[in-house]
């Protein structure tokens, strides 16, 4: 057949066609394998690209979480960090509204204070004053009403007003602007003598504790009476010797009954009992010594009031007749 040949080595006949379309088929075969698997890797490639891709995108969704965690964390950390510096500003305005009213609040304490002490030097100097001078007028100055805190009218003892003096306490840091504003308060009142009892003086009074300003007598609250009763010794002087000359014979006349009436005799009287009592104390000293000088001073006072008194009271009727007695006269305060 035309379709056959015969091998030389073996002799086998061999069909051609048939061999052919073996060959033919074994070449598509592999074609098709080759074009299939070039598919398949491309396949691979892909599905290995896009798990590439996914794990890329994972990976970029991770990170983006993280970093969207962080900006979490970093938002609520500045958030409540705010928060804090907003209460810590609160508390510290509040710390400084409180200390503010402290401030405030001790301020009008000590105001207070001072206001309290004032009242009540000022009612120790009426209190003083009334008990030294009972015959004498003492009128207090209403709160609220422009002027000093005591107005003293001195009045002798036949009830005549012999002058007035004002007076006016302090108990603050010393203040060259209360002498001025005495001084208008003294015209004001058309007193004759201004006194100004202040527990803080000037540092030229301090060491003396007396003196006298730019005309008004200033003393500390421990030597104001001493200084009331050398003014009140002084203005009673001083109505005295304008009285003299007048009525001579109704002088005399006084001066007579008040030399044979009780008055004087306990005046008198008086002074001896003090003088007495005050060299008993004296003696009595060494023995108690501790107890001797509240009753030494008591009647050492005792003694100065019926003298200043009975002189007062003979010059008050005699004028310049009754001899001068210097250590009875109120110094001159330029000597």
């Amino acid at each position: 057949m035309a379709n056959t040949i015969k091998c030389k080595n073996c002799g086998t006949v061999i069909d051609v066609a048939e061999e052919l379309a073996h060959d033919i088929k074994e070449s598509v075969g592999l074609e098709e394998r080759r074009k299939a698997r070039v598919e398949i890797d491309k396949y691979l490639d892909e599905i290995k690209a896009l798990r590439e891709k996914d794990e890329t995108r994972e990976i970029e969704m991770k990170k983006k979480l993280l970093e969207d965690r962080e900006k979490i964390k970093e938002e609520e950390r500045q958030r409540i960090e705010d928060e804090h510096k907003l209460k810590d500003l609160e508390n510290f305005k509040k710390m400084q509204d409180v200390l503010k009213a402290n401030e405030e609040l001790k301020r009008k304490l000590e105001q207070g204070s001072q206001q309290t002490q004032g009242e009540s030097l000022e009612l120790t100097l009426e209190e003083e004053l009334k008990k030294e001078f009972p015959q004498d007028t003492i009128s207090e100055v209403k709160k609220g009403v422009k002027g000093a805190d005591l107005l003293q009218e001195v009045v002798d003892k036949l009830n005549r007003n012999c002058g007035t003096i004002i007076w006016e306490s302090k108990n603050a840091k010393w203040s060259d602007i209360w002498i001025s504003k005495l001084k208008e308060d003294q015209r004001q009142a058309k007193a004759d003598l201004a006194v100004l009892v202040s527990v803080n003086l000037s540092e030229d009074l301090k060491q003396k504790g007396m003196g006298f300003k730019n005309g008004v007598w200033i003393c500390n609250p421990s030597n104001f009476i001493l200084l009331a009763m050398s003014l009140r010794f002084n203005l009673v002087n001083i109505y005295h010797e304008k009285q003299n000359g007048v009525n001579v014979d109704e002088k005399m006349k006084v001066l007579y009954e008040y030399l044979t009436g009780n008055e004087f005799k306990l005046r008198v009287e008086g002074i001896v009992e003090s003088f007495s009592i005050l060299q008993d104390d004296i003696e009595r000293e060494k023995r108690w010594f501790s107890s001797k000088w509240a009753r030494q001073e008591k009647e050492i006072r005792k003694v100065i009031d019926h003298t200043h008194g009975m002189y007062g009271d003979l010059q008050g009727v005699t004028g310049r007749a009754l001899p001068e007695i210097k250590s009875l006269e109120l110094k001159n305060e330029n000597e």
